[in-house]
């Protein structure tokens, strides 16, 4: 019956054809594929336009894409720039200024003929335990302090920065505050004691200005280090914090110059040594 339906009106229009006189046949049968040829033509014109519409979209995204991504490499070109400017002003305005107070510190006190031999050597002791013991300080406090009741402040360390500085580089200020003291009051009195607490601000500068460089420098990329990215051991120091970053062994290593021997305790040796081999990789 369905069949029937559809082969009804083809047959009734065959007989209406050949009803037809010749000409009249001809006629309608131009006609019909004039018709047909105009529909393919409107059809194909619509297609390239559509397809036409389609690429221009796609140039017009891809170009969108070119352009965010040449603003985001402005972006971080500039914050590097900023970062580095203020990484090397501070580096040598804390390097000439410690240099200079070692000077006069020992010139004043040899003033009258004597060298202070033992202060001199405790200055020495408390510089050198003062830039050990603060890796140990900072390994406490990453864990317990940064990691704990100061994450509110920390945590704009482990989110993308945005900008050439972040909330946690205040902890660097709060750093400096001691070792200033320290070297004030070590550098304006004469003594022992005094050069001892010269000693140990001068330890704590010298720390802070050698994990700038590392961690912010080469770890983390704010600024070009140059030979630094070379030294094999610190290869793996950066190493070791990028894996504190991806929490692999619940955010060990907490130090940075001993993270090395932080992540061998807890077993991972293996995955420290395929994190030196991917950074070594990438920076070819």
């Amino acid at each position: 019956m369905a069949l029937a339906n559809v082969t009804y009106p083809l047959r009734h229009h065959n007989l209406f054809l050949n009803s037809l006189p010749l000409p009249r046949k001809q006629h309608h049968h131009r006609a019909l594929l004039k018709k047909q040829s105009t529909r393919i033509i409107i059809f194909a014109m619509k297609q390239e336009e559509t397809q036409l519409q389609q690429k221009q979209t796609v140039l017009k995204s891809e170009a969108a894409v070119a352009c965010r991504a040449e603003e985001r490499q402005a972006r971080k070109k500039s914050e590097r720039t900023t970062y580095l400017v203020a990484a090397i002003m501070s580096s040598l305005g804390i390097t000439s200024l410690a240099i200079v107070s070692v000077y006069y510190r020992f010139a004043w006190q040899m003033e009258g003929g004597d060298v202070p031999v033992m202060e001199m050597l405790g200055t020495f002791a408390l510089s050198v335990g003062a830039a050990v013991g603060m890796e140990f300080w900072a390994r406490w406090a990453h864990r317990a302090l940064w990691h704990s009741s100061l994450w509110h402040m920390h945590e704009s360390h482990h989110l993308p920065r945005e900008g050439a500085f972040e909330l946690n580089d205040v902890f660097a200020i709060i750093n400096a505050v001691p070792a200033i003291a320290l070297l004030a009051y070590g550098f304006f009195n004469k003594g022992f004691f005094p050069g001892l607490c010269f000693g140990a601000g001068l330890g704590i500068t010298v720390f802070g200005m050698a994990y700038m460089f590392v961690h912010d420098g080469l770890v983390h990329r704010r600024f070009p280090v140059g030979p630094v990215a070379h030294v094999p051991y610190l290869r793996r120091v950066a190493a070791a914090h990028q894996l504190h970053h991806s929490a692999k062994f619940q955010g060990v290593p907490y130090g940075l110059f001993l993270g090395p021997m932080e992540l061998e305790e807890v077993g991972g040796g293996d995955e420290l040594e395929k994190e030196v081999n991917r950074r070594f990789h990438r920076s070819m």
